[in-house]
């Protein structure tokens, strides 16, 4: 059952792959253009108290996100931030950046942010036509 955090994040509707401990979905409001949230799928609130296997996967979860948006999205950093002040389960937002715009599927999304911190209140809100057509290149790749 998915807990408060992933529902919050559009579950199932955004997901693109499903781990053990993980799920990666596609962030609605896209920052830059792939950006995602990890989410612990477990019901903790602290970091600390996940499991050893969970932080164990955590580094083949990353590496897949990595690998796929290096592939597609050809980032020139990669930033993992976690607030978990409004949605309380364990999860981090995955925001690629990039010195220039980038586009699929004739969604363009600028970097405001760079070179600096990501603005997060400056975003693309998703159609789900686009979210759709994002997800799926994603699940493709991966």
């Amino acid at each position: 059952m998915p807990n408060q955090t992933m529902t919050r994040f559009g579950y199932p509707n955004t997901l693109i792959r499903e781990y053990e401990h993980w799920v990666v979905l596609l962030r609605e409001q896209q920052v830059t253009l792939g950006s995602l949230v990890l989410c612990s799928i477990s019901e903790e609130t602290a970091f600390a108290n996940l499991s050893t296997e969970s932080f164990t996967e955590m580094s083949v979860v990353i590496g897949d996100i990595e690998r796929a948006l290096g592939e597609e999205f050809e980032y020139d950093k990669i930033n993992y931030l976690m607030f978990m002040m409004i949605d309380p389960n364990v999860h981090f937002h995955v925001i690629p950046r990039y010195k220039s715009e980038r586009s699929l599927g004739g969604l363009t999304v600028v970097d405001q942010g760079w070179p600096g911190v990501p603005m997060l209140d400056a975003f693309e809100e998703l159609t789900p036509s686009e979210r759709d057509n994002l997800r799926m290149r994603l699940i493709d790749i991966w």
